[in-house]
């Protein structure tokens, strides 16, 4: 990790042979300007990409080609975004890295991917969950048993996972949950981390029609960091195919099992 001027962190999250890295960064949602940044609430979107893309123009070994996003003066960066809210990095006529936002904490938060991979960013706190959810209507049995463990038991911590972890997925491909339930992303046991977790996910086959992405030729894995009274996911739609890595299950096997809910 490392510092701006600004004393702002940005992140690196490496997601080994599946794609990427990521960056990811946050800044105050409070409306109130930053000292010496010359932003406030409506730019922090604008100002934490040009932190991201300042951090990887600072690397040794910028892990992209996108060479021309490092001369804001020659290709002007703007944010917009498509028809279902997905944001997209334009400069000029290039093409430009994914990137992704998201609120809570009182922050705003912002992810930049370092390939051609797509990326999404949650945040969901854990008082979102209080009192009577529709759990049933979001989460299947399994992935909720199996969060309840990773969180000890704690409910409203296991659904705030979740939920991050199944909205980061949507963000990554771009359609929220305008095309694509809860229900129908799937989220498989984690894979231990030094920070969080790791999630492999799959998509109903409802959802492939709709999003025929292909089991066999993309994956999703989501990188999880809990945060103070909630949780942080990061999702990789990647062109990587599923490879096994020796542990307590197969992916390819998962998403050829994909259920028609």
């Amino acid at each position: 990790m490392a510092q701006d001027c600004q004393g702002i962190t940005v992140h690196g999250v490496s997601f080994d042979h599946r794609g990427g890295p990521a960056f990811y960064a946050s800044l105050p949602s409070d409306g109130e300007s930053l000292k010496g940044c010359g932003t406030n609430g409506t730019g922090d979107k604008n100002h934490l990409v040009s932190i991201l893309l300042d951090h990887v123009a600072a690397m040794k070994s910028p892990p992209w080609k996108f060479r021309h996003l490092f001369d804001s003066a020659v290709f002007p960066i703007h944010v917009v975004h498509g028809p279902l809210g997905r944001p997209q990095l334009l400069s000029g006529e290039y093409r430009s890295p994914a990137i992704s936002f998201s609120q809570g904490g009182g922050k705003v938060w912002a992810a930049l991917c370092g390939d051609a991979s797509d990326i999404g960013i949650d945040v969901a706190a854990t008082g979102e969950f209080q009192g009577e959810y529709p759990l049933h209507r979001v989460f299947h049995d399994q992935e909720l048993q199996h969060a309840l463990r990773l969180t000890q038991g704690d409910l409203e911590k296991a659904s705030a996972l979740l939920w991050s972890v199944k909205e980061a997925v949507v963000k990554a491909l771009g359609c929220a949950f305008h095309l694509v339930a809860p229900r129908q992303v799937h989220v498989y046991p984690s894979i231990k981390w030094d920070r969080g977790y790791t999630f492999p996910v799959c998509l109903s086959r409802k959802a492939l029609v709709r999003f025929p992405i292909g089991a066999g030729r993309w994956s999703i894995w989501v990188r999880s960091f809990p945060q103070e009274k909630m949780w942080l996911s990061l999702a990789l739609l990647s062109g990587q195919p599923w490879r096994d890595d020796g542990g307590e299950f197969n992916t390819g096997a998962l998403c050829r099992r994909n259920v028609d809910s």
